[in-house]
């Protein structure tokens, strides 16, 4: 059953955050050392079309955001940061199918928060965090402005999007880092009713990392168990990227789980015009039964014009072994969608 969102008390909750945000603002500008409070966002809307449902045009991909045909909203996406040097708060909003998604509405404050989290820097090396944060897991994130495609892989859609306990990090060079952290289960951003919590952590060598997390697979929390994954990327030369993705999940409360790879080759043809392609294998585990594979292949350009940046996508998504997820204009269905989304970002 859909939550009520008691919309008057979101409007109260915000303007209060801007009302506060302002104050703070000013107060910072007058001192010697300037403001020590940044505000930042982004908007993002977009227009989708499918092509083998006759016209009709409803048939949404099995990944997270970007779903909706004709035009839509994506997210409106607030970030307040006050930061006195050694220590620091970030609260960040959304507002928006996505960001109601991201966040699975019933959490903090019905979706509206999708971080809010302190931090205390140590010592140059050493950062301490306690709050709600995006996950470490995954190629991709949730704002779609720090995203190269629009719409977003299985990998990311499968694994967690945020936590919400305490983690720290270590630079012990420029090249080399390592984060620990302890957590509510996953994307159970608000309490651990089961008493069950999740460690993780990532090892960062030369721009590659090596993400890890697990927890035990609650009956009340549903769990995700265990995943690795690497994240990466080279410069193959000034213009061409090449970024990687890999993971392996595997979940023992469900007897479940999934893995897959992507890689993303990224070209810059000018100052604002980029193109990518990301291609990717994931495959759905599930014990007794065939795994379930699925190729997406997801062409985007990137045209940036001062803040705003203007992405056409052309997305193709196939099943194999007889999986046919998708429907049909004359009601049957079938295992592959080809689609096409024209998004606008707009960052501040």
């Amino acid at each position: 059953m859909k939550q009520i969102i008691n919309t008057k008390f979101v409007k109260n909750i915000f303007l209060s955050t801007l009302a506060l945000f302002s104050a703070v603002t000013l107060t910072a500008q007058e001192e010697e050392s300037g403001s020590k409070f940044t505000l930042s966002g982004s908007i993002d809307a977009y227009y989708r079309t499918t092509f083998k449902d006759g016209g009709d045009a409803t048939t949404a991909t099995p990944t997270s955001f970007a779903n909706q045909t004709g035009f839509a909203l994506g997210m409106a996406n607030l970030i307040g940061t006050y930061d006195m040097g050694k220590t620091g708060v970030v609260v960040d909003f959304v507002f928006g199918p996505r960001g109601t998604e991201a966040t699975f509405n019933n959490d903090v404050l019905n979706g509206i928060i999708n971080q809010a989290y302190a931090y205390w820097n140590v010592s140059d090396k050493t950062t301490l965090t306690i709050g709600r944060f995006n996950t470490w897991v995954g190629y991709e994130v949730i704002a779609p402005a720090a995203n190269f495609n629009y719409s977003v892989s299985y990998l990311f859609s499968n694994g967690p999007f945020s936590h919400l306990g305490a983690k720290a990090d270590f630079a012990f060079s420029d090249d080399v880092s390592l984060m620990l952290a302890i957590t509510n289960p996953w994307d159970t951003n608000d309490i651990s009713a089961s008493g069950v919590y999740a460690v993780g952590g990532q090892l960062g060598l030369y721009g590659q990392y090596i993400n890890l997390y697990y927890d035990g697979g609650s009956d009340v929390a549903g769990g995700l168990g265990f995943e690795i994954d690497y994240t990466g990327g080279f410069d193959l030369s000034d213009n061409f990227f090449f970024g990687i993705n890999a993971a392996y999940n595997d979940n023992s409360q469900t007897n479940s789980g999934f893995y897959g790879a992507a890689i993303y080759p990224q070209v810059t043809t000018s100052d604002s015009f980029a193109i990518g392609l990301r291609g990717e294998y994931f495959a759905y585990t599930q014990e007794g039964f065939d795994d379930v594979p699925v190729t997406a292949l997801t062409l985007t350009g990137s045209y940036s014009k001062e803040n705003l940046i203007i992405k056409p996508e052309i997305r193709l998504d196939s099943f194999g072994k007889d999986n046919e997820p998708f429907f049909e204009s004359n009601g049957g269905t079938t295992n592959s969608l080809s689609s096409f989304a024209l998004a606008a970002i707009y960052s501040f």
